[in-house]
């Protein structure tokens, strides 16, 4: 699976993941760090890459627009280094693999996830 991390999150995370077998970049290597969350978005959906991210706007991002994707995995927790939540995002990026291949938005925290699949209107 390619993840593409969100400016939002350290480039720390980019060996625990590639290390756990994602292909992953992070946004600061492609695009600008002030781009709107659509380029990010854009770029995400035309090269077959899961937003991984902490930022809330991509939820809703696909709640108003209808769109099937890109897939988000969307951490919402205060510590975000990847050295506290490193297992738990590999498990459930493993876990949800097919529905994040297939179009979805994963939120989870340390305790709980939730999975809907996209569009998010359906």
């Amino acid at each position: 699976m390619k993840l593409l991390l969100d400016m939002n999150l350290s480039p720390a995370w980019v060996p625990v993941l590639v290390g756990a077998g994602f292909e992953v970049l992070h946004w600061s290597e492609i695009g600008a760090a002030n781009a709107a969350d659509h380029v990010l978005f854009e770029w995400a959906r035309e090269n077959g890459a899961v937003v991984f991210t902490h930022d809330l706007d991509f939820g809703t991002l696909l709640a108003l627009t209808g769109a099937e994707s890109p897939s988000v995995f969307q951490i919402r927790t205060q510590n975000i280094a990847p050295q506290a939540l490193g297992p738990r995002a590999i498990e459930l990026l493993c876990r949800f693999h097919t529905e994040l291949e297939n179009g979805a938005l994963v939120v989870a925290d340390e305790l709980r996830e939730r999975v809907r699949l996209l569009p998010l209107d359906r």
